[in-house]
């Protein structure tokens, strides 16, 4: 009894998919949202001002985040399917 409340803790589930992909939907919405204020708060700016300059590298780091979204997508997707193939394995042949 006792391994299978282990077994049901282990890696995610197919269950998982859809609060994981919503959140990288709205992390992206509000990343690109950020970079849009960002953009206008830049043109404000008197160019070649260092606020201007400060600007442009906080554009350029906060850009850099979206970057990254297809390796934490293969990443999740890789965790869920190892997960899910821990779960089969150690029901089949438990």
């Amino acid at each position: 009894m006792q391994d299978r409340a282990k077994m049901n803790k282990k890696g995610f589930a197919l269950g998982d998919i859809l609060p994981i992909a919503l959140t990288l939907v709205v992390a992206g919405i509000g990343v690109a949202y950020g970079l849009n204020v960002m953009g206008d708060v830049k043109s404000d700016m008197t160019t070649d001002s260092v606020e201007y300059n400060a600007t442009a590298d906080a554009i350029t780091g906060v850009a850099k985040l979206p970057e990254k979204f297809p390796l934490i997508v293969t990443v999740v997707v890789a965790a869920i399917l190892i997960g899910i193939l821990t779960r089969y394995l150690l029901v089949k042949y438990s």
